[in-house]
């Protein structure tokens, strides 16, 4: 009995839990435009392993927008746009500055990449940098969240989950009044057949 109550217990939990991160992933989402982000942070998926192991494919990290871009230091992860407007987060191997014109030029390189990448990355095109947090996994479930088919389904699947456990608490409900009522079976005896017989 205690061990379908700790089972009852965890289902109900872990079926909420589920119901909470797809609607969140999915008001986040679309919030900020299909740009998620959370008390200020970007939250972004990063879907290479450039970065590994410190960042896994498939993880979301969180970005820090804004500030001057031209800060940025050797060692610094920042994330950029590149020459094909994808994303990218990558560390500074090397930074200079250009006084004249007051940009700076960074060299970066994935962690796990054996060189520097080709083109240097300018101040403009940086968006934020790399705040150290990363969650593994949850990029694409994320990404999926972000597509039109994602959104619809992330509604109806949390529906149907609790429709189900509404149905089956129901039931587990029903079965436990019936056991209730049900009560000891009688016996007839000498007593009772007066009662019977007229």
């Amino acid at each position: 009995m205690r061990i379908k109550k700790i089972v009852s217990t965890t289902l109900s939990t872990l079926i909420f839990m589920i119901f909470l991160v797809l609607v969140t992933a999915v008001v986040i989402s679309k919030a900020s435009g299909g740009e998620p982000s959370f008390f200020g942070y970007q939250i972004k998926t990063v879907l290479s392993g450039s970065m590994e192991p410190g960042i896994q494919t498939g993880s979301i990290v969180a970005i820090k927008p804004g500030g001057d871009m031209t800060r940025f230091q050797k060692g610094d992860v920042i994330t950029f746009m590149n020459s094909d407007n994808l994303l990218i987060t990558h560390r500074v191997v090397d930074a200079s500055i250009n006084s004249a014109i007051g940009e700076a030029s960074y060299t970066t390189k994935g962690d796990n990449n054996d060189a520097a990448d080709t083109s240097a990355v300018s101040s403009t095109n940086v968006v934020g940098q790399y705040t150290g947090v990363t969650v593994p996994y949850v990029g694409y479930t994320m990404n999926f969240a972000v597509s039109k088919a994602g959104s619809v389904m992330l509604m109806i699947i949390p529906g149907l989950l609790l429709l189900l456990y509404a149905l089956y608490s129901s039931w587990k409900a029903v079965a436990a009044l019936e056991k209730k009522n049900a009560g000891p079976a009688v016996t007839g005896g000498p007593d009772t057949l007066p009662d019977i017989v007229q």
